[in-house]
């Protein structure tokens, strides 16, 4: 669905307060105290997986490109809108043996992370998490997926960029995106600290109103443009993975 830019605008501002708090920084080096060579974004998923009579039964993780995280040490950092306190967000969650903390996903070039150890982490030292996750309801089924097609569509991205000086604001980009073969493509490239990110599209609701859908997850670029991992591919990968 191609939009008018003030829908676009008003569509950048909802996902931002919906899904403003899903997002994280990440980086990775190849040891504490070296420049980071990889800076890029991750995003919470919660998909339900079944039910009991205590309620629904959830499985969250954090996304990212796998490319991301293929380093020996790494860093997620916290914003103090993630953290409750806000002061638990002073210092980002050190990870040595980056890698082994990701289940590769490498068929689709995604990584996922089970997110007790972060629950963790934050009961350790005090704080809790405020996160707003992209839920399997947001999180775009195979038909929505199959009908991106070649024409360019309206897409957004939600993601921490790379300040001059180092830092990490959230920014959202609006561009175009279509099928190519086999792949959905973001046709931009876009700047440092976006791969890994989520990339949303939209779709006409039953009254002609913009229906947002969480396409799935910006990879690396390549001849210019982005291909984008699609939650099709995501959810049939992660089907079979037992969650401790």
């Amino acid at each position: 669905m191609l939009l008018d830019q003030e829908t676009e605008n008003e569509i950048v501002f909802e996902l931002c307060q919906h899904f403003g708090r899903s997002i994280l920084p990440v980086s990775g080096a190849d040891r504490p105290g070296a420049p980071a060579d990889t800076l890029g974004t991750a995003f919470f998923y919660s998909e339900l997986v079944g039910a009991t009579d205590d309620g629904e039964i959830a499985h969250e993780w954090l996304l990212t490109a796998g490319a991301l995280t293929d380093r020996s040490y790494g860093e997620i950092g916290l914003r103090p809108s993630v953290t409750d306190p806000a002061e638990g967000a002073d210092e980002p969650i050190e990870l040595p043996g980056f890698a082994d903390h990701w289940l590769p996903l490498p068929e689709l070039g995604v990584a996922a992370m089970p997110t007790g150890g972060l629950h963790g982490h934050a009961d350790d030292r005090g704080w809790r998490w405020r996160t707003q996750q992209v839920t399997e309801a947001v999180a775009a089924p195979a038909d929505a997926v199959a009908r991106v097609g070649a024409a360019p569509a309206s897409a957004f991205v939600l993601a921490l960029g790379v300040g001059a000086d180092g830092s990490r604001p959230l920014e959202a980009v609006v561009e175009r995106v279509a099928r190519d073969g086999d792949e959905v493509r973001l046709i931009a490239e876009l700047p440092a600290g976006y791969v890994g990110a989520p990339v949303f599209t939209v779709e006409a609701g039953t009254a002609g109103e913009p229906v947002p859908w969480c396409l799935g997850v910006l990879l690396p670029p390549r001849d210019g443009g982005h291909p984008v991992a699609t939650f099709d591919r995501i959810r049939a990968a992660l089907a079979g993975v037992i969650v401790g």
